[in-house]
């Protein structure tokens, strides 16, 4: 048996072309014209001859008829418009009352329809989580998910391209940065790395890569270059005399080897000891650059300058344009090829949402309270909001566009209760007739 709240809800019916509407509207104005037309003509009949017997009758129910007709037109037309374009009171009903009709139908939206409380049933009820996991879970909706994300994609960066916009995005990322005070913000940065000795947990995996490093045989080998060419330039005779009695090679090896055992050996020390003079020297540097970061207006300013000058540096921002224009250029043609690699990660990305959103109950039920939270948090405002806009766009509509709108909804109803009026009229007048005869 499903469960209800995954059954789909029902959808909203289509409505007609205008144009079709109206032709339903002349239609059923024209046949309450005829159904008065052939009422007038009847009670004219019947005056002709005379009014007795059943032409009596038959003058009754025309007469009354006529009357409910024209009634019945007098106070639909008045909804609309003034009848016969005469200044009849308390005609043109609509037109004349658009701004008190605009005000109370955005209230009746937003209190019975907006209301948080009937927001937060309605989505309860519709549990939309587990109907999207449901849904990503298809591989067909998935793709066509990943396909739109894709198109969209494609217009945004395309959006972006144009010098207006990339100038407007650029200008204010500069701005931003520009207000960015980088000396303090590198203060807290530095403070929050420092934290319960993080900072020196850092600076040991850092020496342990460096003694890593010298160990390899590569880097030996470099080293020993190195050490030879600046003994050769430092001590040349001492080189030379070595030269003379060892393989100048071998002892740049040796040499290298030991230096490589030496920085080892030293490093296993400082990493040991937490009380190391080298550890303590790098707490008492770090500490005091953030106290220069935080405090010294003299460092701050320094900062500042170095900062706007790279933000205005007209090669750094060549530069910068250079890689966006790259990375533009990859993204617009992966985006545009059928084999898109984003669009493969961006399905395999949907179709893993859909798999933990339908088999992890814990994780469903964790993101329906934070979006029934944002809803609760959010609510309050957005109906106001949508009540205002609602308001706001019924009175800016034309007279003739608002009757237009409420005639094309109800306005074959309205043509029936002339009909009706036209109808119940004439019985009315027969039942008056018998009663008076």
């Amino acid at each position: 048996m499903s469960d209800p709240a995954l059954t789909p809800p029902p959808s909203v019916p289509s409505v007609p072309p205008v144009e079709e509407r109206l032709a339903r509207l002349r239609r059923m104005k024209h046949l309450a014209l005829l159904a008065l037309v052939l009422c007038a003509g009847l009670l004219a009949l019947a005056h002709q001859q005379g009014r007795s017997g059943l032409w009596g009758w038959v003058a009754a129910f025309a007469e009354a008829a006529v009357v409910g007709a024209l009634a019945d037109w007098f106070a639909v037309v008045a909804l609309f418009r003034r009848p016969l374009g005469l200044p009849f009171p308390h005609t043109a009903i609509l037109p004349r009352r658009k701004p008190q009709l605009a005000d109370q139908f955005a209230v009746f939206m937003r209190d019975r329809f907006l209301d948080t409380p009937t927001l937060l049933a309605r989505l309860d009820a519709l549990d939309p989580l587990a109907r999207l996991g449901e849904w990503l879970a298809r591989e067909d909706n998935a793709r066509r998910l990943a396909t739109h994300l894709q198109g969209l994609g494609g217009v945004l960066l395309g959006c972006i391209d144009d010098a207006r916009v990339r100038g407007l995005l650029q200008g204010a990322v500069t701005q931003r940065l520009e207000r960015l005070d980088l000396s303090h913000a590198a203060g807290d940065l530095l403070d929050t790395l420092t934290a319960q000795g993080r900072h020196q947990q850092l600076f040991e995996q850092a020496l342990l890569q460096l003694a890593e490093q010298v160990d390899s045989e590569p880097v030996q080998r470099t080293l020993a270059s190195v050490l030879l060419e600046i003994a050769g330039q430092e001590y040349p005779l001492v080189l030379r005399t070595i030269g003379l009695v060892a393989d100048t090679d071998e002892f740049g090896r040796r040499l290298a080897s030991a230096t490589a055992r030496g920085l080892t050996r030293w490093v296993h020390e400082v990493c040991e000891d937490p009380q190391h003079p080298r550890r303590l020297a790098f707490d008492r540097s770090v500490a005091e650059l953030v106290e220069r970061l935080r405090q010294d207006p003299d460092f701050a300013s320094r900062i500042h300058a170095a900062k706007d000058r790279w933000l205005h540096e007209p090669v750094l921002q060549d530069y910068v344009r250079g890689l966006w224009d790259e990375l533009r250029a990859w993204l617009l043609a992966d985006l545009a090829s059928p084999q898109s690699r984003l669009q493969e990660q961006m399905l395999l990305a949907a179709q893993r949402l859909g798999r933990a959103l339908g088999n992890d109950a814990v994780l469903r039920a964790a993101l329906q309270a934070h979006l029934r939270t944002v809803v609760e948090q959010s609510a309050p405002a957005l109906r106001d909001l949508a009540a205002t806009h609602i308001a706001r766009t019924v009175r800016g509509w034309h007279d003739e566009q608002l009757v237009q709108e409420i005639e094309l909804a109800i306005g074959r109803d309205l043509q029936f209760i002339r009909l009706n009026g036209t109808l119940v009229g004439g019985l009315i007048g027969l039942v008056l007739h018998a009663l008076g005869g």
